[in-house]
This record gives C-alpha cells, sequence and structure tokens, in this order.
C-alpha cells in the first residue's frame, strides 16, 4: 500500500512546524504568502489528501460506504441503493450517495471525496464518457475496495458485478426470432460503454443466421428514442418489433407509441431489458429480460464484504437475467 502523505511530512520537508504547515493548507491569513505557496505546491506534488475524519482513521475502521452512480434516473438504481443500505445497515454501516451526473469531472470530484473521508470502500458505475482510470486505482493503493457496479470499464483489472450482458442480449434476440419477426429496430445505449458494445456483439451474432432485418442505433437519452421511433416509421419500410436496450429507451419508444396512435403488438412488437417496473405500466405489459436492482445489489455487497474480510483477489461476478412474458411481442 502507498502511505497518503501528511502534515507532518509536509513540515519535516519544508522544515516548519505542523502547526503552520496546517494552517497554510487551509489558507490561514496569519500564514506570509510565500510559506503558503511553499506549502501548497509540495502538497500537490506529494498529492496530498487531508483526512477530513479524525487523525489516524484507517479504511478498516471506518464504517461507512460510497456509493458513485452517473445518474439517478429509472427504478433500477433505486432498487440497487435500496438493497445496498438494507444490507449495509444490519452490518453495522451507513451509505453516502454521489451522482456525476454523466460528467467525468464530477466523477473524479466524487472520487476524490471518497479518499479524502477514507470509506470503509466504495461502489461505482462510471459514466458513459468516462476513459481515464487512473484515480480508480489509488483506492487500490490505499487499499480501499472499489467495487464496479452495472457499467464497468473495460480494460481495468477490478472487483465487477454487472449482468451476463452477451447472455441477456441473446435470449432477446432468440425470443424475437421465435417471434418471426423480420424488420427489427434494435435501439442501444452510448456505444463507448462497455455493457453497450458487449450486448450489441451477442445480438448481432444471434442474428447471423436468421432471416432477420436488424436495424441498429445507439441513442443517449430517452427523447433519441422516440425521435428513432418516430423516423423509423416515416418510411415504407417500417419495422415489425422494436428492441430496447434499457428502461430509459423503453420510455422514450413508448412515448413515439403514444404519438403515433400504434397498436402493440398488431403494428410492433416490443422488447426490454429492463429492471422490471416500466414493464408493467403500459397496456399491455411489455414483454422484457429482467435484469434486477435488488440481485445486483446483493452479490456488490457481498463482493465488498469479502474484499473487507480479506478476500483480496479480485473478481468478476455475474447475474442471471430471466425472460419475463408479456402480450408485447
Amino acid at each position: 500500500m502507498k502511505p497518503s502523505t501528511t502534515v507532518f511530512e509536509l513540515s519535516k520537508i519544508l522544515k516548519l512546524s505542523p502547526s503552520t504547515v496546517s494552517r497554510a493548507l487551509k489558507g490561514h491569513p496569519d500564514i506570509a504568502p510565500f510559506t503558503k505557496q511553499r506549502v501548497l505546491s509540495l502538497a500537490e506534488k506529494l498529492e496530498y489528501e487531508p483526512n477530513v475524519y479524525a487523525v489516524g482513521l484507517r479504511t478498516s475502521n471506518s464504517k461507512e460506504f460510497g456509493v458513485i452512480l452517473p445518474s439517478l434516473t429509472g427504478y433500477f438504481y433505486d432498487s440497487l441503493i435500496a438493497t445496498v443500505e438494507e444490507l449495509a445497515r444490519i452490518e453495522g454501516f451507513s451509505l453516502s450517495i454521489f451522482i456525476s451526473s454523466e460528467d467525468p469531472q464530477i466523477e473524479l470530484e466524487n472520487l476524490k471525496i471518497c479518499r479524502q473521508r477514507r470509506f470503509a470502500g466504495v461502489f461505482v458505475s462510471v459514466t458513459s464518457k468516462s476513459t481515464e482510470f487512473e484515480a480508480f486505482r489509488k483506492f487500490q493503493e490505499q487499499d480501499i475496495p472499489l467495487i464496479f457496479i452495472d457499467k464497468v470499464p473495460f480494460d481495468l483489472k477490478c472487483n465487477r458485478v454487472c449482468f451476463e450482458d452477451d447472455k441477456v442480449a441473446v435470449m432477446a434476440a432468440e425470443y424475437i426470432i421465435n417471434k418471426n419477426k423480420r424488420n427489427v429496430l434494435s435501439l442501444f445505449g452510448d456505444q463507448h460503454m462497455s455493457i453497450t458494445a458487449w450486448r450489441e456483439k451477442a445480438y448481432r451474432n444471434a442474428f447471423e443466421n436468421s432471416s432477420c432485418n436488424i436495424s441498429i442505433e445507439h441513442i443517449l437519452d430517452t427523447n433519441g428514442a422516440t425521435q428513432a421511433v418516430l423516423d423509423a416509421f416515416s418510411g415504407s419500410n417500417k419495422p415489425d418489433s422494436i428492441f430496447c436496450m434499457s428502461d430509459e429507451i423503453l420510455i422514450g419508444v413508448m412515448k413515439a407509441v403514444q404519438i403515433l396512435k400504434l397498436d402493440i403488438p398488431k403494428d410492433a412488437g416490443i422488447i426490454s431489458i429492463s429492471n422490471g417496473v416500466f414493464p408493467t405500466y403500459y397496456n399491455p405489459e411489455i414483454t422484457y429480460i429482467k435484469t434486477s436492482g435488488h440481485d445486483l445489489g446483493k452479490l456488490a455487497f457481498d463482493q465488498m464484504m469479502n474484499c473487507i474480510n480479506g478476500l483480496n483477489d479480485f473478481t468478476a461476478v455475474s447475474v442471471q437475467p430471466t425472460l419475463v412474458e408479456n402480450g408485447s411481442l
């Protein structure tokens, strides 16, 4: 483990008293500007990070977990958080929730706060725009367990809990094929995300030897899904079925269905990957591949406790999806 730089180490190098260094770091008006600059420059160089809790508090003694999410839309993350919070409370831990708003810079700031507060561990689902992961490696240096959930990095050796994304996509594709659909509008999320890439690849492969024609579009938000469906039905080659990679995409699709006054499943069938709540809001209810936030949260918490109890080997755990047949396809 790489030890954190302390005020005492800074004071020793600068030949200043610890109290002077501490006040300089806090911008105290009694400290000369030149001294402040010396202290701040060295602190930045040595990556000094203040421990906002009591001095000497270490990860093994902390009773708080951090949860960093890209957003808090839909029911999936709600159920995941509720599950982790319940299990954490039973074990004597509390949670602090951070939302990155799909902004990598905010994500970095949230990670820094979690390090400074010396959390017992951190659960994180990365933003769709995250490309640099050096900040995540710092947790390994400080022996703070980090569990990636749902949306995980492509190439980072880490603990991760996610769905069997290839199996999820294949289940949806095979169901469409078995329903003898011929022209499938397939709406996926951000193509730079690992979850999208894995699902799309498996999905395409499943259709390889079928007679179905699939058109794939990448949708970044709910409005994009609505527009994609409106565009598809404005031409002569209208789709006979629509695949939605997420609840957010499903919501956008169903808005277009209402605008176009489509008769589901007569005019077009619909199947989605979902946590299981939004499909029940429509009539007929939507057929979906269930990816449960509750199940993901439970496995993620189990993996976190394994890390805290000394089982530090990097592991990847998968949640098994299930098909829920309703009347939409």
